[in-house]
């Protein structure tokens, strides 16, 4: 395990098992039956599907074991396919940033972490001037391809390449929740935006990270890897902001639902490592909507950074 990830102890390799989670899943169901969100009948079906997932043979073979990737690396290959759908992530966040965003008149904006350029193409059509700030060469190229009128600067998110008191905007979408530690970039957010300013994140929820979303890549080799994922909590996100004045606005976690009446199927199988954990959630459909059901996919924040006094 890695002391030094923030005082958070991290595990260099992930074994990662179909069973483990469709199991995992069904206990999840359960419990939520057993504080009452379902009835006799329901709980009763998850202990059947249990028994079935215990006897599967198609459950029984070895899991895989994934190392743990930093952002640079994962990103030079995750960036490829990015943008491609798929990322139901995409579809719920934007309609609620854009909503902030249109309420922020035109200035200087800052898309920290800018990736492909999803937010600073948003920003630049709204009439800002846009820089757009990235540790990973790749996806700083699919910016540019995006948005070849952006100053588009290389730089971490700890030290980003900006003047203090600069931009009247920050944008950083879907990315902390590689961090495990918000307060120093939350210090760097308030630095470079001036009084006044605001800042408008997304993350993924942490409880929906602790569900086993966790981006996943293979390394040039094949060799299967795991993008850092952290658990934020809203008093992590609050204690980074408020000692810096950064006044929250708006915060939104924005809810999953699911068909708890789906049967598990009679055959099934559990698909390549790179589809899980989404390829596993049809193995057990009801358990999946019951675990999903009213959890929250991301949490978005507005702040303004108070003026000085």
């Amino acid at each position: 395990m890695d002391p030094s990830a923030g005082g958070r102890y991290v595990r260099r390799v992930v074994y990662q098992h179909p069973l483990a989670y469709t199991l995992g899943l069904e206990g999840v169901a359960l419990l939520r039956a057993f504080a009452g969100d379902y009835d006799r009948d329901f709980l009763e079906a998850r202990v059947s599907e249990i028994r079935r997932l215990l006897d599967s043979p198609t459950l029984k073979g070895e899991g895989v074991t994934a190392a743990r990737v930093d952002t640079v690396s994962g990103y030079q290959v995750w960036s490829a396919t990015y943008d491609q759908p798929g990322n139901g992530l995409f579809a719920i966040e934007e309609p609620i940033v854009h909503e902030i965003l249109d309420s922020v008149p035109p200035g200087v904006a800052l898309d920290a972490a800018c990736g492909t350029g999803r937010y600073t193409a948003y920003l630049a059509a709204r009439g800002h001037q846009v820089i757009g700030v990235d540790s990973s060469p790749d996806m700083l190229a699919h910016a540019r391809d995006r948005v070849p009128t952006a100053d588009l600067r290389p730089g971490d998110l700890h030290d980003l390449p900006v003047p203090d008191d600069h931009v009247d905007v920050v944008v950083c979408a879907l990315a902390l929740t590689h961090l495990p530690d918000l307060g120093p970039v939350f210090a760097e957010f308030a630095r470079v935006l001036r009084p006044g300013g605001h800042l408008v994140i997304s993350d993924v929820h942490h409880e929906l990270v602790a569900l086993g979303s966790v981006p996943r890549v293979r390394s040039a080799g094949g060799d299967p890897g795991l993008l850092p994922a952290f658990r934020h909590r809203t008093s992590d996100y609050l204690g980074a902001a408020l000692p810096l004045g950064l006044q929250p606005r708006r915060c939104e976690e924005p809810r999953m639902s699911g068909d708890v009446d789906r049967a598990m199927p009679g055959e099934f199988a559990t698909g390549p490592w790179d589809l899980w954990p989404w390829s596993l959630q049809d193995i057990v459909p009801a358990a999946t909507a019951a675990a999903w059901n009213g959890t929250p996919s991301q949490i978005i924040w507005h702040f303004q950074l108070t003026p000085a006094t």
